[in-house]
């Protein structure tokens, strides 16, 4: 399937399709006139790829699951090396959470010491 093909199955760009190759997670032969060619199994790969990015990992932490990405990543026992990858990346989102909180805090904050925010509600959407 050449690389529009793989885009369209996957919902991933031919630019991000291209970087992935560049980084090594997946590959393509060339055809007589050049387009990259790639096998049915990438699909899978692919989209692993891309739940693992939404996940909040890097495409170095991908590199990780390599030999998983072709399958039902779920099936099979998580190598310990793949775990410590995984939770170094949940601290990491969970001190960018950490801190947004202290943001929105400060903010709510000088927004009730403006006498803007009625109610601790904070406006905005989201209070209920």
């Amino acid at each position: 399937m050449r690389i529009g093909e793989l885009g369209r199955a996957t919902g991933a760009t031919p630019r991000a399709l291209r970087h992935y190759e560049r980084a090594g997670l997946i590959a393509s032969r060339r055809a007589a006139n050049g387009y990259r060619v790639y096998d049915e199994g990438t699909v899978t790969r692919v989209r692993n790829i891309r739940h693992l990015l939404a996940a909040g990992l890097t495409l170095d932490d991908v590199r990780v699951f390599l030999p998983c990405l072709d399958g039902d990543m779920t099936a099979g026992p998580a190598s310990a090396r793949a775990l410590g990858v995984a939770r170094e990346r949940l601290a990491v989102i969970d001190e960018r959470i950490a801190a947004q909180l202290a943001v929105r805090e400060r903010l709510a904050a000088a927004l009730r010491e403006a006498g803007a925010v009625r109610g601790g509600g904070g406006g905005g959407g989201g209070g209920g």
